[in-house]
């Protein structure tokens, strides 16, 4: 091995070596010291070794949150195999997908979820191995926990392949980006940086970890610094509200469709969260009224933006606590490892406060998209990664996300970004959720949609948001119709599905 290369286990190798009896991972009552993290990912790591898996071969998880799972990536990336992560709600065609494209050769799969994989497993033939995560006999969970410790050395290089992060699959299907060993870890170094990761945050984590910023932004940075992570397997409102006040918990990433309801839980009148000194938000576009309501009942909590992609590993930008007051819309300014530019659609640099595609130059970027070429090739160019985030940049390098490219709405020929529509909505009292989409419209193109959920006992008519937004921004961005819902379509990792709001048989 060479010597200077830099894996993601061996992270938790040098955590290990300095802090063996700090506590490094709490989990439904399992608590690990680094020491005894470590040598469970050796243990794990052998145990895949020795089914005949070889360096490159691709592994699925598919599992909810728990220290197996936490094990199970960091095996892995140990044992030079390439972890897949899949939401754990996926199923059927979905599921068969995810698995097939990556080519994986075995799956990693929480007992509860057995019965859906075995549905589908006759879809799937270049799986050889099915091994459950935990709560079963011979799990990789027992395995990682008893045994000799042996050939600790990673069989990867920094170079290598370590992890597929599928895109979240919004407006097409999902795109399995290429990590590598030191794109992840140079990650790892801007989120401690920006995020002022430390031993002492106490942190709590929540959401999924397939999905990038649970185990990139915080899980592994927290490990590097030798924290003690607290992880729950959902992200469950009284629970989290709970454990703050038990746990004395520091720091808490939740995605904005999960800091929402809680802000509006009555479980706040009643808990201390005197503990929380960090917040941070991110995976889709927080509220500004939510988060001024969040700001001004905890004034001496820390708010952090965290905004970026899966294919950045996924951190790119953040707003900090001292910039909020100031700029509460924007996500802040790019990371330590991270350079941008922001382009007009010939690939013209535009100037500040015009809005643009934001383009990215780094280490922590992805190899491209797994077998898929056409796609790898539209994304880089010149030099540089395409994010199809349309953002204004100031002259202090502070982002704002405008929209995604594709979520940009033209009617009647003048484009209209949807967040801003919603925002407008959002200052309604009636509103809990809302989401903006162009629909199909013979006059207008597409005609500006607004689908709300309502806040539970509220009540509010088509006619009163649309009076309450015309008061607010230009008419021509006024929705031509509101649909009411119970609840808007959202991946697990809080990204809302707003190509299935578009679907016809969402929109008649």
């Amino acid at each position: 091995m060479d010597p200077r290369t830099n894996t993601v286990d061996g992270v938790v190798r040098r955590s290990a070596a300095k802090f063996p009896d700090r506590t490094a991972l709490t989990f439904d009552g399992r608590v690990r010291s680094y020491r005894e993290l470590d040598d469970a990912v050796t243990r794990a790591a052998g145990h895949l070794a020795g089914l005949g898996l070889e360096p490159g071969d691709r592994v699925a998880a598919y599992g909810t949150n728990s220290d197996a799972y936490v094990i199970g990536f960091l095996a892995c990336a140990r044992a030079g195999l390439v972890h897949v992560p899949v939401n754990y709600a996926l199923k059927g065609q979905e599921l068969t997908y995810l698995v097939s494209q990556s080519g994986a050769r075995a799956v990693l799969v929480d007992p509860a979820l057995a019965g859906t994989l075995d549905s589908v497993r006759g879809d799937l033939p270049a799986v050889e191995h099915v091994l459950p995560l935990r709560d079963a006999d011979g799990s990789l969970l027992d395995i990682a926990s008893e045994g000799a410790v042996e050939n600790a050395a990673s069989r990867a290089a920094g170079t290598d392949l370590v992890q597929l992060l599928y895109t979240s699959g919004t407006t097409s299907k999902p795109k399995g980006a290429m990590m590598t060993h030191a794109a992840l870890v140079h990650e790892y170094v801007s989120s401690v940086i920006a995020l002022d990761l430390t031993a002492d945050d106490n942190p709590l984590i929540a959401m999924p970890l397939y999905h990038s910023a649970g185990m990139h932004v915080f899980m592994l940075p927290y490990l590097s610094v030798g924290a003690s992570v607290n992880l729950m397997a959902a992200p469950d409102i009284p629970e989290i509200l709970r454990r703050i006040e038990s746990d004395r918990i520091g720091s808490l990433f939740l995605a904005p469709t999960v800091w929402v309801p809680l802000a509006n839980h009555p479980d706040l009148e009643t808990r201390d969260l005197s503990s929380l000194r960090k917040a941070q938000y991110g995976a889709s576009i927080m509220p500004v009224t939510v988060l001024n309501r969040l700001r001004e009942r905890y004034p001496d909590l820390g708010f952090y933006n965290c905004f970026g992609q899966s294919e950045i590993g996924p951190l790119a930008c953040v707003l900090r606590p001292e910039e909020h007051a100031d700029r509460p819309s924007s996500c802040g300014r790019a990371v330590f490892f991270v350079e941008t530019r922001v382009v007009d659609a010939e690939g013209n640099e535009v100037a500040d406060g015009e809005s643009g595609e934001i383009l990215y130059r780094s280490p922590q970027l992805c190899q491209g998209y797994w077998e898929n070429p056409d796609a790898t090739a539209e994304a880089f160019r010149d030099g540089w990664f395409h994010s199809g985030d349309l953002v204004t940049r100031d002259a202090e390098g502070f982002v704002t996300v405008v929209d995604r490219i594709k979520d940009v709405i033209n009617t009647g020929g003048i484009l209209v970004a949807s967040r801003e529509v919603e925002d407008a909505l959002y200052t309604h009292p009636a509103v809990a959720e809302v989401a903006v989409i162009g629909t199909p419209d013979e006059k207008w193109i597409e005609a500006i949609t607004a689908v709300v959920v309502l806040r539970d006992g509220q009540d509010a008519s088509a006619d009163d948001l649309i009076g309450h937004v015309k008061e607010r921004i230009a008419p021509f961005k006024v929705p031509k119709q509101i649909r009411f819902v119970e609840a808007l379509p959202r991946n697990q990792s809080g990204k809302l599905l707003k190509r299935e709001l578009r679907e016809p048989a969402a929109t008649a």
